[in-house]
């Protein structure tokens, strides 16, 4: 922590710097947007002079912006642990949120089904029955059966009026049908955003989990060339090349860009002597 205290210490510096910096520029700015009341060479005294001082602050901005990077990174580290559970949580609520909306559409979906079946089931039972009427009617008429004339003709009219009765229970099925689909729609949205949310939240997840592997890595890769450096001072003392490790390089993840070779090998090797290396316990 206190590493990290005195990188946030030289990055504050710097800022403060590049303020004053920047704050020595705004004359010969103001100076050079005026450039038709000065002479050519005072233009170039002028220019050359804000060019250094741009040169200064760039410098140190961008020097700041790496420290602020490394600061994150190194923060995050030490958060990882707590950083992770919370996107756990996050994600579980949106999963979860994404189940419930699921479980709402499908019963959604199965009442919608149900009342557009039950719609053309009542509107073909409807016209079926004044089908039927005005078959009796048509029936008694051509039997010259009076009585039952009479009574297809009020099975039709009562046909037509259940007809009618039918079509504005119809009509109403369909304002309903309407709003059921439109209500899918929303819940539909409501799916892809949950979904959306949730790899998102997954995604920074991720990316934590990929700072810390590299962090694992770093140390893995550290670990083994401590090992490499004895085993390449064991090579020296024993009058060995060291051809079989000439060609290492294991990439540094991380912080630094680049990768370890042989010359990381050879520098730790220094530090070891005949005594060390006998001593199998702390290989």
């Amino acid at each position: 922590m206190n590493e990290i205290q005195e990188l946030k210490d030289r990055r504050d510096q710097l800022l403060k710097e590049a303020d004053q910096l920047h704050t020595q520029m705004l004359p010969f700015e103001a100076a050079l947007e005026n450039e038709q009341s000065i002479e050519p060479a005072q233009e170039r005294e002028l220019r050359d002079k804000y060019n250094e001082l741009k040169t200064r602050f760039d410098a140190r901005k961008h020097n700041a912006d790496l420290l602020d990077r490394k600061i994150n990174r190194r923060e995050t580290l030490i958060n990882s642990h707590s950083l992770m559970a919370g996107y756990i949580e996050a994600m579980n609520t949106w999963k979860a949120d994404e189940q419930e909306l699921n479980e709402k559409r499908q019963s959604l979906s199965t009442r919608l089904e149900q009342i557009k079946q039950q719609a053309v089931e009542d509107m073909a039972k409807a016209r079926q029955a004044e089908t039927n009427a005005a078959t009796a009617y048509a029936q008694a008429v051509a039997w010259g059966d009076t009585e039952g004339e009479k009574t297809a003709n009020a099975d039709a009219q009562k046909a037509a009026k259940n007809l009618a009765t039918a079509a504005e229970h119809d009509r109403r099925q369909g304002l309903i049908i309407s709003a059921l689909e439109q209500e899918l729609l929303t819940v539909d949205r409501y799916i892809a955003e949950a979904q959306e949310k949730h790899k998102g939240i997954e995604r920074d997840a991720l990316w934590l989990s990929q700072t810390v592997l590299e962090e694992k890595w770093n140390e893995a890769a550290r670990a083994l060339f401590d090992v490499g450096g004895r085993l390449w001072a064991n090579y020296n003392l024993l009058g060995l090349d060291q051809v079989s490790l000439l060609k290492l390089a294991v990439p540094q993840e991380g912080e630094t860009v680049g990768n370890w070779t042989w010359h990381e090998l050879s520098g730790r090797a220094r530090n070891y002597g005949a005594q060390d290396l006998l001593q199998l316990n702390n290989i």
